[in-house]
Protein backbone atom coordinates (compact mmCIF):
# COMPACT_ATOMS: atom_id res chain seq x y z
CA UNK A 1 0.00 0.00 0.00
CA UNK A 2 3.06 2.35 1.01
CA UNK A 3 4.70 1.53 -2.76
CA UNK A 4 1.63 2.53 -4.31
CA UNK A 5 0.88 5.37 -2.42
CA UNK A 6 4.43 6.82 -2.83
CA UNK A 7 3.66 6.30 -6.40
CA UNK A 8 0.79 8.16 -6.75
CA UNK A 9 1.61 10.96 -4.74
CA UNK A 10 5.41 11.21 -6.75
CA UNK A 11 3.35 11.00 -10.35
CA UNK A 12 0.85 13.98 -9.03
CA UNK A 13 4.43 15.89 -7.55
CA UNK A 14 5.51 15.23 -11.47
CA UNK A 15 2.65 16.83 -12.42
CA UNK A 16 2.38 19.62 -10.49
CA UNK A 17 3.61 22.82 -12.78
CA UNK A 18 0.60 21.43 -15.21
CA UNK A 19 -1.73 21.26 -11.77
CA UNK A 20 -0.87 25.31 -11.60
CA UNK A 21 -1.40 26.04 -14.98
CA UNK A 22 -5.21 24.58 -15.03
CA UNK A 23 -6.04 24.94 -11.65
CA UNK A 24 -5.22 28.86 -11.33
CA UNK A 25 -7.97 29.20 -13.12
CA UNK A 26 -10.30 27.87 -10.77
CA UNK A 27 -9.08 28.37 -7.41
CA UNK A 28 -6.52 30.19 -5.27
CA UNK A 29 -2.96 30.01 -4.82
CA UNK A 30 -3.38 29.50 -1.78
CA UNK A 31 -5.26 26.08 -2.06
CA UNK A 32 -3.04 24.79 -4.57
CA UNK A 33 0.13 25.04 -2.00
CA UNK A 34 -2.38 23.79 0.25
CA UNK A 35 -2.12 21.04 -1.63
CA UNK A 36 1.07 20.16 -2.26
CA UNK A 37 2.03 20.54 1.20
CA UNK A 38 -0.61 17.82 1.84
CA UNK A 39 0.94 15.37 -0.39
CA UNK A 40 4.56 16.15 1.00
CA UNK A 41 3.03 15.24 4.53
CA UNK A 42 1.69 12.30 3.30
CA UNK A 43 4.87 11.50 2.06
CA UNK A 44 6.95 12.43 5.55
CA UNK A 45 4.36 10.33 7.26
CA UNK A 46 4.23 7.65 5.09
CA UNK A 47 8.20 7.30 5.91
CA UNK A 48 9.07 7.20 2.14
CA UNK A 49 11.64 9.94 3.08
CA UNK A 50 14.27 7.95 5.01
CA UNK A 51 17.76 9.94 6.10
CA UNK A 52 18.51 13.67 7.31
CA UNK A 53 19.07 15.16 3.82
CA UNK A 54 15.24 13.68 2.29
CA UNK A 55 13.56 15.22 5.39
CA UNK A 56 15.07 18.51 5.05
CA UNK A 57 14.24 18.27 1.82
CA UNK A 58 10.72 17.82 2.23
CA UNK A 59 10.59 20.19 5.51
CA UNK A 60 12.50 23.30 3.23
CA UNK A 61 9.78 21.97 0.74
CA UNK A 62 6.61 22.68 3.73
CA UNK A 63 8.41 25.77 4.39
CA UNK A 64 7.52 27.44 0.69
CA UNK A 65 4.44 26.21 1.02
CA UNK A 66 3.89 27.70 3.97
CA UNK A 67 5.28 31.46 1.74
CA UNK A 68 2.97 30.78 -0.86
CA UNK A 69 -0.20 30.13 1.41
CA UNK A 70 1.35 33.19 3.11
CA UNK A 71 1.62 35.46 -0.29
CA UNK A 72 -1.18 33.81 -2.63
CA UNK A 73 0.06 34.50 -5.63
CA UNK A 74 0.97 32.70 -8.84
CA UNK A 75 4.18 34.10 -8.56
CA UNK A 76 5.19 32.18 -5.14
CA UNK A 77 3.69 28.86 -6.86
CA UNK A 78 6.03 29.17 -9.60
CA UNK A 79 9.23 28.99 -8.17
CA UNK A 80 8.60 25.16 -6.80
CA UNK A 81 10.32 23.85 -9.62
CA UNK A 82 13.12 25.78 -8.58
CA UNK A 83 13.34 25.34 -4.98
CA UNK A 84 13.00 21.31 -6.42
CA UNK A 85 16.64 21.63 -8.42
CA UNK A 86 18.10 23.68 -5.86
CA UNK A 87 17.27 20.76 -3.69
CA UNK A 88 18.68 17.81 -5.90
CA UNK A 89 21.74 20.31 -6.53
CA UNK A 90 22.47 20.19 -2.73
CA UNK A 91 21.94 16.58 -2.04
CA UNK A 92 24.37 15.40 -5.26
CA UNK A 93 27.27 18.11 -4.68
CA UNK A 94 26.87 17.46 -0.78
CA UNK A 95 27.72 13.89 -1.84
CA UNK A 96 30.53 14.79 -3.62
CA UNK A 97 31.88 16.32 -0.26
CA UNK A 98 30.54 13.29 1.63
CA UNK A 99 31.16 10.19 -0.13
CA UNK A 100 29.86 7.94 -1.42
CA UNK A 101 28.05 9.93 -4.44
CA UNK A 102 24.24 9.47 -5.22
CA UNK A 103 25.14 7.58 -8.43
CA UNK A 104 27.58 5.23 -6.97
CA UNK A 105 24.68 4.55 -4.15
CA UNK A 106 22.36 3.87 -6.84
CA UNK A 107 25.02 1.45 -8.66
CA UNK A 108 25.87 -0.38 -5.92
CA UNK A 109 22.33 -1.38 -5.32
CA UNK A 110 22.79 -3.85 -8.41
CA UNK A 111 26.70 -4.20 -8.30
CA UNK A 112 28.29 -4.29 -4.73
CA UNK A 113 31.68 -4.94 -5.88
CA UNK A 114 32.08 -1.83 -8.00
CA UNK A 115 35.46 -1.89 -9.69
CA UNK A 116 37.70 1.21 -8.82
CA UNK A 117 37.06 2.84 -12.30
CA UNK A 118 32.97 2.17 -11.90
CA UNK A 119 33.89 4.42 -8.81
CA UNK A 120 35.13 7.51 -10.57
CA UNK A 121 32.40 7.08 -13.63
CA UNK A 122 29.51 7.31 -10.83
CA UNK A 123 31.45 10.48 -9.31
CA UNK A 124 31.58 12.37 -12.72
CA UNK A 125 27.80 11.16 -13.88
CA UNK A 126 26.68 12.68 -10.33
CA UNK A 127 28.94 16.01 -10.95
CA UNK A 128 27.21 16.00 -14.32
CA UNK A 129 23.17 15.42 -12.63
CA UNK A 130 25.18 18.62 -10.39
CA UNK A 131 25.56 20.68 -13.54
CA UNK A 132 22.01 19.51 -14.83
CA UNK A 133 20.10 20.37 -11.75
CA UNK A 134 22.30 23.86 -11.40
CA UNK A 135 21.46 24.55 -15.18
CA UNK A 136 17.59 23.37 -14.54
CA UNK A 137 17.30 25.32 -11.33
CA UNK A 138 18.36 28.62 -13.26
CA UNK A 139 16.16 28.08 -16.15
CA UNK A 140 13.20 27.10 -13.94
CA UNK A 141 13.80 31.07 -11.79
CA UNK A 142 13.91 32.06 -15.60
CA UNK A 143 10.96 30.56 -16.12
CA UNK A 144 8.87 32.13 -12.69
CA UNK A 145 10.34 35.52 -13.39
CA UNK A 146 10.30 36.22 -16.98
CA UNK A 147 8.02 34.22 -18.79
CA UNK A 148 4.39 33.96 -19.37
CA UNK A 149 2.37 30.93 -17.45
CA UNK A 150 2.06 29.34 -20.33
CA UNK A 151 5.62 29.19 -21.56
CA UNK A 152 6.80 28.59 -17.49
CA UNK A 153 4.32 25.47 -17.95
CA UNK A 154 5.55 24.55 -20.91
CA UNK A 155 9.63 24.37 -19.57
CA UNK A 156 8.86 23.13 -16.13
CA UNK A 157 6.06 20.71 -16.92
CA UNK A 158 7.52 19.28 -20.05
CA UNK A 159 10.54 20.16 -21.31
CA UNK A 160 12.60 19.60 -17.77
CA UNK A 161 11.50 16.43 -18.13
CA UNK A 162 12.31 15.70 -21.23
CA UNK A 163 15.96 16.95 -20.94
CA UNK A 164 15.85 14.87 -17.50
CA UNK A 165 15.07 11.34 -19.97
CA UNK A 166 17.65 12.60 -22.87
CA UNK A 167 20.71 12.86 -19.94
CA UNK A 168 19.67 9.80 -18.90
CA UNK A 169 19.55 8.14 -22.07
CA UNK A 170 22.71 9.33 -23.02
CA UNK A 171 24.02 8.32 -19.58
CA UNK A 172 22.90 4.79 -19.99
CA UNK A 173 24.05 4.63 -23.82
CA UNK A 174 27.77 5.88 -22.44
CA UNK A 175 27.74 3.12 -19.37
CA UNK A 176 26.89 0.64 -21.83
CA UNK A 177 29.67 1.89 -24.00
CA UNK A 178 32.25 2.43 -21.74
CA UNK A 179 31.48 -1.36 -20.24
CA UNK A 180 31.92 -3.10 -23.81
CA UNK A 181 35.52 -1.16 -24.45
CA UNK A 182 35.96 -2.45 -20.80
CA UNK A 183 35.97 -5.75 -21.93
Amino acid sequence: MRKWLNGVIGVLMLLYPLAVYFGIQSVQPWQIAMSLATLLLVRLVCGRTTGAANQGLVIAALLFCGLAVWNNNEITLRFYPALVNLGLLLVFASSLYFPPPVIERLARLQHPDLPPQGVLYTRRVTQIWCVFFLLNGLIAAATALWCSFACWSLYNGLLAYVLMGLLMAIEYWVRIRTQDHAR
